[in-house]
């Protein structure tokens, strides 16, 4: 499949999981990509897989911290000038810390939103002007289950992507007649470095019988990186054109 032939993509988060799957793709399916993350090492795997796959000649990567504005306004006009220009942003980057909210502490907090929401709208101011003269621009952005059902301990998590999703129903409607898509991305227990470590980033006496919506439906186990990928392939190609300003969950059905 070659929908994203000459298509123009700038991905954070692309040095594993969700981020490094969405990279693959969409250069299998004939797109240019700048792959951004903070992981330098994460990085090199990204490429050495897309190498693998014969498509390293089209990607490009760079190091960036999406929760600092000085890495961000510096990174981004980089990619958008390597890329020739931008036709879509995927922001696939994030972190989850758990806590008991009452010992929540604000550092933790604001390491959440920072990263999650901060940096999501950081990238998305940046790479406004180069999506819009694109005139076919696209944003994908990544909120969550837990910004819409009941995940315990996620308090900062789930506060930053119910923020990433009313941003993106913003976005939508205010650069709608200027050709610019917004869609959130609400995956729910996939099997990436954030659920398989999840047991490290919750309360030690976490009370598992709270997390009944995180098991899929559908299929055996969680669904993988590459469910989503392609997703966000879709969407970012002529065929998601009339998508935006919405939701698409891919959970397996966990939520229903």
């Amino acid at each position: 499949m070659s929908r994203l032939i000459d298509r123009r993509i700038l991905i954070t988060g692309a040095a594993s999981g969700i981020g490094q799957a969405t990279t693959l793709r969409l250069l299998a399916e004939g797109a240019r990509v700048v792959a951004a993350d903070l992981a330098e090492d994460g990085l090199k795997d990204t490429v050495a897989l897309a190498t693998e796959q014969g498509t390293a000649d089209r990607l490009i990567t760079r190091t960036l911290d999406i929760a600092d504005e000085n890495s961000v306004v510096t990174v981004v006009p980089a990619a958008v000038s390597a890329l020739g220009g931008l036709d879509a942003l995927v922001n696939a980057a994030g972190i989850l810390r758990g806590a008991h909210t009452h010992d929540c502490s604000l550092e933790l907090w604001n390491r959440v939103i920072g990263v999650n929401l901060t940096g999501t709208f950081l990238m998305t101011r940046a790479a406004l002007p180069a999506l819009l003269e694109s005139g076919r621009g696209v944003v994908v952005n990544f909120s969550s289950t837990s910004a819409f059902y009941a995940h315990p301990f996620m308090a900062a998590y789930s506060a930053s992507k119910g923020g990433i999703a009313s941003f993106t129903h913003s976005l939508a409607l205010e650069y709608s007649k200027q050709g610019l898509r917004a869609v959130n991305i609400v995956p729910g227990g996939i099997s990436s470095g954030i659920t398989t470590n999840i047991g490290s980033l919750v309360p030690e006496d976490t009370d598992w019988s709270l997390f009944g919506k995180l098991t899929a439906a559908i299929g055996t186990g969680l669904p993988g990186p590459e469910n989503v990928a392609g997703v966000i392939a879709m969407l970012v190609s002529d065929d998601g054109a009339f998508i935006t300003g919405t939701e698409i969950r891919i959970d397996g059905g966990a939520h229903m």
